[in-house]
């Protein structure tokens, strides 16, 4: 394969690549979406603290595995971007750059030169992906886990508020 051919498959391959962060954001909306609902259903149903017994033992859980899924998901928006030293295809690399060095130090470029880049950024971005996609996998198992304590705290303060 020669070198024009290597670089289209690596540029083929960075944009294939970087689809992906839009499914791993897609779905860390919905697990944004979930949470909230449950937290904002449990808050409905809210008494005075004084007033639990063991009410608070699924409540606490829920609000705790919640806590772990909201700070996964705050992980998963913001990875580590750290990286890419010198890179003139890195956004945070160009950009401490000025404009006419950019463009010079762009048409400098060899293609061999050019095919790292690319490969560079394929590497870091995979990097990167894997970070969001653990994030999310764990902001997923720490929502499936809340959902029986989340249960068991709304039915016991509804039967709590039905007995007054």
């Amino acid at each position: 394969m020669n070198t024009i051919d290597k670089l289209v498959a690596a540029r083929d391959q960075l944009n294939r690549t970087l689809t992906f962060f839009s499914r791993v954001d897609s779905k860390a909306s919905v697990i944004l979406g979930v949470n909230t609902g449950l937290l904002a259903v449990l808050a409905t149903r809210a008494v005075p603290l004084v007033a639990l017994r063991w009410e608070w033992v699924p409540i606490g859980l829920t609000l705790l595995l919640l806590g772990i899924s909201f700070w996964n998901l705050y992980r998963q928006a913001f990875p580590s971007l750290a990286g890419g030293h010198q890179s003139l295809i890195y956004f945070r690399e160009i950009a401490v750059r000025t404009e006419p060095k950019f463009i010079d130090e762009w048409l400098r470029m060899t293609d061999d030169e050019q095919l790292k880049e690319i490969l560079s950024q394929v590497w870091r971005n995979s990097e990167i992906l894997k970070q969001k996609f653990d994030h999310l996998k764990w902001a997923f198992y720490s929502l499936a886990l809340a959902i029986l304590p989340w249960i068991v705290a709304l039915v016991a303060l509804t039967l709590r508020a039905t007995s007054r």
